[in-house]
């Protein structure tokens, strides 16, 4: 399970992502809510654990502009502040779960169960689409007009990535960072390899769509 931590004290950061690790958790750390949003609107992480009070945006704000986005991961506040107007105002917003600091490690880790569960029952049937296919983000199933085919998970979450952004360009490095993650010992063959699979997969269905190479630049997902 992949999550994202956006929260600027770093000290706490690290010691929540050195707990998140312990247990199995893959990881990303952010530390301004600027780049949490970059991060967050990518669509791929399980759960978001956001803090309120960040700078350069702050994280209801952040909250805000994922919801009014499409984004529907769950996301559990974080934050010093513990009035019940606090606690409305983050979940009617759009938060899933609150957690007022300092809380317990085995509360934060059950709150991250309960929510992982949530989302998969939520799930179930939901799709992506792009021009003559269909994603199904519970099964990984690819589908067209010539049937099915299941992608692995990183073929999925590829894929997933550049249907959040069609007609976009992404560079290799952008899709080892957001996919595979910041310590990864992924490199450019990697990618290459499994943009490979998923031209074959797209073929396989009977898809007009294509992942173009852009030359110097990284690929691009269009019809």
């Amino acid at each position: 399970m992949r999550l994202l931590l956006i929260e600027d004290e770093k000290q706490l950061a690290e010691a929540l992502t050195e707990l998140l690790i312990k247990n199995k958790y893959t990881v990303d750390a952010v530390y301004d809510g600027e780049t949490g949003l970059d991060y967050a609107m990518t669509g791929i992480y399980d759960v978001i654990l956001l803090d309120i009070m960040l700078p350069r945006l702050n994280g209801l704000e952040l909250l805000q502009q994922l919801r009014s986005g499409g984004i529907s991961t769950p996301i559990i506040l974080l934050t010093a502040k513990g009035e019940l107007e606090d606690k409305i105002t983050g979940l009617d917003g759009g938060a899933d779960d609150y957690l007022v600091k300092p809380f317990a490690a085995p509360e934060l880790l059950a709150r991250i169960r309960a929510l992982s569960r949530r989302k998969g029952e939520m799930i179930l049937d939901d799709t992506l689409s792009f021009a003559d296919f269909r994603l199904n983000l519970s099964s990984y199933e690819l589908e067209g007009k010539n049937g099915s085919v299941r992608l692995t998970l990183k073929e999925f979450e590829i894929l997933r990535y550049f249907m959040y952004r069609p007609h976009r360009a992404v560079s290799k490095d952008e899709l080892i960072e957001k996919v595979w993650g910041f310590d990864s010992e992924a490199d450019y063959n990697n990618i290459e390899v499994y943009i490979s699979f998923l031209r074959k997969k797209l073929a396989h269905i009977g898809s007009r769509a294509v992942i173009t190479t852009m030359r110097g630049i990284g690929y691009k997902l269009e019809e």
